[in-house]
């Protein structure tokens, strides 16, 4: 894949783990917190045609971005829970591909999704604000798609990156067509 490629697929870079410190905790804790309304100022006043555009050629369209982030985000919540109420549990894992192209994420409007956003990330920022550090490497997932242990420090940084990287993805788009 070339530079200028993985610019455009991977606009703030590819996820990197980061070891555990204070500040990077309220960064990312304030991603998860904040999320909705990015995303929720990204899509604002895009009309049909733009929702439907690919951010990228033979990406997915600022419609099924919207919606995707809402499928994966649900899903890092339950995670989330499940970590911290069972021990080491195995997560499911699901087609994103195939889910940002069920029927739903072309009938359904993209505010259906930003204010499903809005609620879950309030519970979710709520059920995590005050993890001590220990708790955050303490509790884990097994994740049997990547075949590997992840603790909610790892969780945390991966969908804080997730919800940032899909939203530059879309204001990308945005500044590239000139809307």
């Amino acid at each position: 894949m070339s530079e200028a490629n993985d610019n455009v697929r991977y606009p703030i870079g590819k996820f990197e783990p980061q070891p555990f410190s204070g500040n990077l905790k309220e960064k990312w804790l304030t991603d998860i917190k904040f999320l909705p309304t990015d995303l929720e100022f990204a899509i604002q006043n895009l009309d049909e045609h733009q929702l439907d555009t690919p951010y990228r050629e033979g990406g997915w369209t600022v419609k099924q971005l919207t919606h995707h982030i809402a499928d994966s985000h649900m899903n890092a919540y339950i995670r989330f829970k499940l970590a911290l109420t069972e021990d080491n549990p195995t997560i499911k894992t699901y087609e994103e591909k195939e889910w940002a192209n069920c029927t739903d994420v072309f009938s359904v409007p993209v505010n259906v999704s930003t204010t499903l956003l809005h609620a879950l990330h309030r519970r979710w920022y709520a059920a995590i604000e005050n993890i001590t550090e220990q708790k955050f490497f303490d509790r884990t997932v097994y994740h049997p798609g990547q075949q590997k242990q992840l603790s909610l420090w790892d969780l945390l940084g991966m969908y804080a990156w997730h919800g940032r990287h899909h939203v530059a993805h879309i204001t990308r788009l945005k500044e590239q067509e000139g809307w």
